[in-house]
């Protein structure tokens, strides 16, 4: 099969779908806080522009779109069977605020089509930077610099160095095995991992690190597509963090922090000896280097400003203690003890009971160390709180879920056919400002409980989901979906995606 229009990107088959929380404008905005600069959400209602650089098929920007109806979401990718299947979902969604874009970035910064694209003030580009040529990744930073507004918001992920060191012979290895074999890109895919399996097996000495060794042995569980786009791209090239933000300095762009709130703490992520050594340097990309010479982050996610407005301490804990939060697990599933980088981290005992107050319903984190003075360090909260996923920032807890999004949830839950699907994905959620993220049994539910149905129909549900699993174990798909009933219905009211 050509792809010679492709230019060396896999073309041949669509990405996973997928919705990444890091995505989302409320999470950068947070990351901007968490760094010490000044960062505000547009007020239901308000005008904003946010635009999503290889958007695959267009999930992530569709729950952002209907999320908020006031703005204008513009998403592009070079794949035109992505934006065929983005814009299906968005017509039968009926959402007006979207556009999706087939064209190159390249083209988009240097030519007329780029004029169409409204100033952004959110970006968001998930993978793109680690899978194309270097003249795309120029291309990004003109585009970058010519449609960002003075304050906007960048997200940026991207395979990490030296984390993917241990990777790289791996990933060459399937490339050019793959390319030899023919057939589609996942087919290739497989045939070099095939390749890569019998040569661990005798020893090899590259595919013994453990990278190499933990990416073969993982791959069983990662769909063909992944596989496919991960491991057949012709300028697969992981990126030191410096390199990165060397690169979008050409856009007047800085790195403030990252979008996994934990990872700017470097007491959650490092030992005592080697943050003893990090604080040698005062200059945030040098300590970055350190913290990733330390740690196994194979992705990061970075974001950057245009404009940084930097805040005093004070300033920025008032601001991190205005920020509203609200549980998405149930008060029973709170954990205190935390697996992090560092190790396990068991919370203080002042700090595990804010945790377990902010379980009660949606609060401030001003509210919340209000009720013990005694811990003194807001960032810290808010980042154990929303980093562990146990709570999500909700700027607009009190505006209602707009029509759109309940379609667009509709859509999304109506394709579930089976709760084997592995996927991650999200729901449309006003309050939230963006999608929140579910599995493909929560989206099935919601879409059910939207349509009129109720709890009283999971029996049906079951049978529903239960077409491709063995019998032995639908007394586990009973107890599953029994326990999202209980566990996650109402976070899912509290939330407004269903009504109350």
């Amino acid at each position: 099969m050509t792809q010679s229009w492709s230019g060396g990107y896999v073309a041949d088959i669509a990405y996973i779908e997928g919705f990444y929380i890091q995505q989302s404008p409320v999470r950068m905005a947070l990351a901007c806080l968490l760094g010490g600069v000044a960062a505000e959400m547009p007020a239901p209602g308000e005008q904003a522009c946010y635009l999503e650089l290889g958007c695959g098929i267009g999930v992530g920007a569709l729950l952002i779109a209907a999320s908020n109806p006031a703005w204008k979401v513009v998403a592009v990718d070079y794949n035109p069977a992505h934006i065929a299947i983005a814009n299906g979902l968005a017509r039968a969604a009926g959402l007006s605020n979207i556009q999706f874009l087939e064209a190159d970035v390249v083209e988009l910064a240097d030519g007329t089509a780029g004029s169409a694209i409204p100033m952004a003030d959110f970006v968001s580009m998930h993978g793109l930077w680690s899978w194309v040529s270097p003249e795309v990744r120029a291309g990004i930073v003109r585009l970058l610099a010519a449609k960002t507004r003075p304050g906007a918001l960048v997200h940026l992920s991207y395979n990490a160095l030296p984390s993917w060191q241990g990777g790289i012979g791996l990933q060459r290895l399937i490339y050019e095995t793959g390319r030899r074999a023919g057939g589609r890109s996942d087919a290739q895919a497989e045939t070099g991992l095939a390749l890569a399996r019998d040569l661990k097996a005798v020893d090899a000495n590259y595919l013994e690190g453990p990278l190499a060794r933990d990416l073969i042995d993982s791959m069983h569980n990662v769909s063909r597509e992944y596989l496919g786009h991960e491991y057949m791209n012709a300028h697969w090239a992981p990126a030191f963090h410096a390199d990165v933000v060397a690169a979008m300095a050409g856009a007047k762009l800085d790195w403030v922090a990252s979008a996994n709130p934990l990872e700017n703490f470097p007491e959650l992520t490092l030992k005592p000896e080697q943050r003893a050594i990090m604080d040698r340097f005062s200059d945030p990309i040098m300590r970055e280097l350190i913290k990733d010479m330390c740690l196994q982050r194979y992705l990061r996610h970075d974001v950057y400003v245009r404009g940084a407005r930097r805040l005093h301490n004070a300033d920025r804990d008032a601001a991190i203690e205005r920020v509203t939060i609200t549980p998405v697990i149930s008060p029973g599933e709170l954990q205190t003890t935390l697996h992090v980088p560092a190790g396990t981290a068991e919370m203080s005992p002042d700090l595990a009971a804010l945790m377990q107050a902010a379980m009660r319903g949606p609060t401030t984190i001003g509210a919340l160390r209000a009720l013990d003075p005694r811990h003194s360090n807001p960032a810290e909260l808010v980042s154990v709180l929303v980093g562990t996923h146990q709570c999500q920032v909700a700027p607009f807890l009190g505006v209602a879920q707009p029509d759109g999004a309940h379609r667009l949830n509709r859509v999304l839950g109506g394709r579930i056919k089976s709760v084997v699907e592995a996927r991650t994905s999200g729901l449309a959620c006003a309050p939230l400002s963006t999608g929140f993220t579910v599995p493909p049994l929560l989206q099935f539910i919601t879409a059910r409980l939207l349509d009129g149905e109720s709890v009283d129909d999971a029996p049906r549900w079951i049978e529903t989901l239960c077409g491709d699993v063995l019998p032995e174990k639908h007394d586990k798909i009973r107890e599953i979906v029994q326990l999202a009933i209980e566990q996650r219905i109402p976070v899912l009211k509290q939330l407004q995606i269903i009504p109350g």
